[in-house]
Parts: C-alpha cells; sequence; structure tokens
C-alpha cells in the first residue's frame, strides 16, 4: 500500500523525498509500474495529447577531446573511425528534413575542437536563414559560459547537456580525471541563465550506479526542472573500459520515464535510440510509459555507423525518410500521431492538487 500512496502522492505533489524515491525504485513490480505508467500517460494527455514531438538529429562530428569510460567515441578508441561534416552538408541533411516535415534540428557531436564559435555561429545563422520557423539545438557537450552566450545569440534555440548522474562520486567512476562533476553543472546553470531551453538526463543502469544514486537524478530532475529530459539505458560499447558489464534494461528506464513524467508534467521526454536498441519495441514502450519525443536521424548514411556511442546503434542503414516513415507508423499502431510543429515544452501551473 505505501508504494500506491507513494505514487498518489507524487502525481499530485510533483515532489518526493529523496528517501521516498529510493524506495519506490527498490521495491518496484510490474503491478507498480503499470499504475506509474497510467498516471504518466494521463497527465501527459492533459498536457500534450496524443501528440509525439520529433527531432532531426544530425550528428556532425565524432571526434571528442574527452575519455568518457562509456562512450564509444572517447579519444582512447583508436578504431573509431573518425568524420566531421562540412557546412554544406549539414545544411543538406536539415533541408531534407524540413521536407520531411521536421521542425527541429538538433546539432550534436563529440567535444570537438575544430567547432569553435568562429565556425558555428555562421551556420546557426544559415539555418536559421533558411528555417526561420524551426528551432536548433545544441548537444555539443560542455564548453564555456562566454561560447553558450555566442552561440545563443547566433540563433541557437536549446541545448542538450546529460549531467550524466547527480552524484559526484559516481561521476568520478564515469569519466576521466580531468572531468568534473562542478564543471557540469555549472554548465547547465550558465544555459539555463542565459535563456536557452535546457535538457538534462542520465543513463540507466550505468557501471557502479546504485538506487540512491538513480533517487538523487530524480531528485535533481525535481529542483532543475529541464525543459528536456533524455534518459536511456546504458549500453556497453566494446572499445571502453565497461566493454563487459551489464547493460541497463527496459523496465527500469520505462518505470523512471513515468515517474520523472510526474515529478514534472510539461518536460518534454524522449523516448530514446537506445531503448529500440536493447528491445525491438522499446520505444513504444517508452511512449506508451510517458515519452513524447522521438529523435530520428538525419545524418547522411555514410557516416551514420561511425557514430557509435553504444554496441548495436538501431537505424544506422536507413535514409531519413524511411526513418521518418517508419516512426510514424508504428506510432500510429500504438494510438499516437506524429506531428510536424517546433514542440515547444508547454506551460503548466503547478499546484499541489491537480496538473
Amino acid at each position: 500500500m505505501q508504494m500506491e500512496a507513494l505514487l498518489k502522492k507524487l502525481d499530485e505533489r510533483h515532489s518526493l523525498t529523496l528517501d521516498e524515491y529510493e524506495y519506490l525504485i527498490e521495491n518496484r513490480t510490474d503491478e507498480i509500474a503499470r499504475e506509474a505508467a497510467e498516471r504518466a500517460v494521463r497527465t501527459r494527455k492533459e498536457i500534450y495529447g496524443s501528440s509525439i514531438f520529433t527531432r532531426g538529429l544530425i550528428e556532425i562530428s565524432n571526434y571528442c577531446k574527452n575519455d568518457c569510460l562509456y562512450c564509444g567515441i572517447r579519444r582512447s578508441n583508436k578504431s573509431c573511425s573518425r568524420y566531421r561534416l562540412p557546412p554544406e552538408e549539414i545544411l543538406a541533411s536539415a533541408e531534407n528534413g524540413y521536407g520531411l516535415g521536421f521542425r527541429t534540428f538538433v546539432l550534436q557531436g563529440g567535444e570537438d575542437a575544430y567547432y569553435t564559435d568562429d565556425r558555428l555561429v555562421p551556420l546557426l545563422k544559415e539555418i536559421k536563414a533558411r528555417h526561420p520557423d524551426c528551432a536548433v539545438t545544441l548537444s555539443l557537450g560542455e564548453r564555456e559560459r562566454e561560447s553558450y552566450q555566442r552561440l545563443f545569440d547566433a540563433g541557437a534555440d536549446r541545448y542538450l547537456l546529460r549531467h550524466e548522474t547527480a552524484s559526484p562520486g559516481h561521476y568520478r567512476m564515469l569519466h576521466p580525471p580531468e572531468m568534473s562533476f562542478e564543471h557540469r553543472m555549472k554548465c547547465l546553470r550558465d544555459l539555463r541563465d542565459i535563456g536557452y531551453a535546457v535538457g538534462a538526463g542520465f543513463m540507466v543502469g550505468s557501471p557502479g550506479q546504485t538506487n540512491r544514486n538513480l533517487a538523487m537524478d530524480l531528485k535533481f530532475i525535481e529542483e532543475f526542472r529541464p525543459d528536456m529530459c533524455g534518459i536511456g539505458p546504458f549500453v556497453p560499447h566494446h572499445e571502453t573500459p565497461f566493454a563487459d558489464k551489464p547493460q541497463g534494461t527496459v523496465g527500469l528506464t520505462c518505470f523512471l520515464l513515468s515517474l520523472i513524467r510526474l515529478i514534472y508534467p510539461p518536460v518534454l521526454l524522449p523516448s530514446t535510440t537506445a531503448l529500440g536498441t536493447i528491445d525491438p519495441l522499446g520505444r513504444e514502450k517508452g511512449i506508451l510509459a510517458g515519452a513524447n519525443v522521438v529523435m530520428p536521424n538525419l545524418s547522411p548514411v555514410g557516416v551514420r555507423k561511425q557514430y557509435e556511442l553504444y554496441d548495436g546503434k538501431i537505424c544506422t542503414g536507413e535514409e531519413a525518410a524511411e526513418c521518418r516513415g517508419c516512426l510514424e507508423k508504428r506510432m500510429e499502431k500504438i494510438g499516437y500521431k506524429i506531428v510536424s510543429e517546433r514542440g515547444d515544452r508547454k506551460s503548466w501551473q503547478s499546484t499541489t492538487q491537480n496538473h
């Protein structure tokens, strides 16, 4: 009975204590997960109806200066075939995506020193000039505040920077010594202060992760209230120190998606490619747990296999039109509709009684 009472409390108040979050995670059952999903879906439908928003992903570079222990494009992976998309290919990918109905483009890449502000600013201005009705999201890792400001002034609307973990100790287990938890959090605060719509997020089932760590992640989401929250199961890559670690699970990932929807009802919540990688119906399960965003790949097919953050990534051989068409059919099959709009986070007035 306590589990049901906690879910009801979260649904009504959008807040639990750290201990209560941990208790929910530790005592999850199939029945409780179903109830959480039902509440999450009801909450999401009150705000967004049956709309699923798309983000057109353009993976601009797989060079990265960092050596994160979980990532396939880490600098120590000498077998990684590196690439950078020239500006004309990025613009062509966006043009192709626009024709397919995408109104948000996500430029994602490793922390590649080649992409200076002087290179990115004219690119952003050109995308916005060609597609003024579109949002541009950047996911290029940690930069300094001055850089974030310049990119924002050039037209970037949103920035995705997964916090990875809200525990400093766990952060150190996942990253090399030169990276710091404090700087990652500073970046998120800077992005928020500048005016970006900010995305955070974490891996589920990453090596060394405890239920307490996950509870801390949920509390962070509650307090920071990101516009978007990307969570997905940890999937190992064969050229990393975590190659033999077990992957995360669909069940726990979907349960956490449901809790995040209840914590912050208007959050834009992706059902990730990683979910679809470990389960053929993973993305559908994410939507049915409360997610409302999918991110098809607009990158040129020739480079998709090279942007290999983890093993087994799906959709590496599909053209953008195929990828979008496939997702549309899959979403329709479970009662949802992919819409061609920017899909900004909707306003929401939090109360302790109703959403």
